[in-house]
């Protein structure tokens, strides 16, 4: 068995346990390439990843694809994990959640590409092409302003509205207080409203 392939692990259940008592710990022994603190990890924190990617693509067999795939990439790169930047779960999470959203974008990319012909030749009005033409705006807006927001309040903004959880889910799964996380994501939400108010007064 080499470094990148750890012992295959199953599919999370209602009975995985959802707690550690040092994660960090553990990815830092996994990183190193101990498969049994590998192990540990998946079986203390899968189900909650398996959650996440169940909430943004809600398709159970693409979800467990996903969850397989990001411990993968957790295994990978365990060694990356800075502690000073936030709690093991939410760094997994993190991987968790980008794995399940590049899916959804692929999906809907190829769904694109099947109705690119229909919609290339469909008579377009003017107004359509203007509102298609705000909605790109838009979300570039959007996109431009989460990245203009500090690190933890683009992760507790991230799993609020894109994850779908509630302020005392994300306050779990970030290992944080509700009132803390209520905080992030408040203060997220305003940075945000701030910034697209500045680049829509452009």
């Amino acid at each position: 068995m080499t470094r990148d392939e750890p012992a295959p692990v199953g599919v999370p259940h209602a009975g995985t346990p959802t707690g550690a008592p040092d994660l960090a710990g553990l990815l830092v022994r996994a990183a190193r390439g101990d498969e049994s603190a590998f192990a540990q990890l998946y079986d203390a924190t899968a189900a909650r990843a398996y959650g996440l990617a169940l909430r943004v693509v809600r398709n159970p067999a693409q979800a467990e694809e996903i969850t397989q795939e990001s411990y993968l990439d957790i295994w990978r790169q365990a060694s990356r994990y800075d502690a000073g930047r936030g709690s093991a779960l939410s760094w997994m999470l993190t991987i968790v959640h980008r794995r399940a959203v590049d899916r959804v974008r692929a999906a809907e990319a190829e769904t694109r590409r099947e109705t690119a012909y229909e919609e290339r030749n469909r008579p377009v009005s003017h107004d359509t092409t203007a509102e298609a033409a705000h909605a790109s705006l838009d979300a570039h807006r959007v996109r431009t302003a989460l990245a203009g927001l500090t690190p933890i309040q683009r992760e507790a903004v991230e799993l609020a509205y894109l994850g779908g959880y509630t302020h005392t889910e994300v306050a779990s799964m970030l290992d944080l207080p509700v009132g803390t996380a209520k905080t992030r994501i408040r203060d997220g939400l305003i940075r945000l409203r701030d910034v697209m108010d500045v680049g829509g007064a452009r």
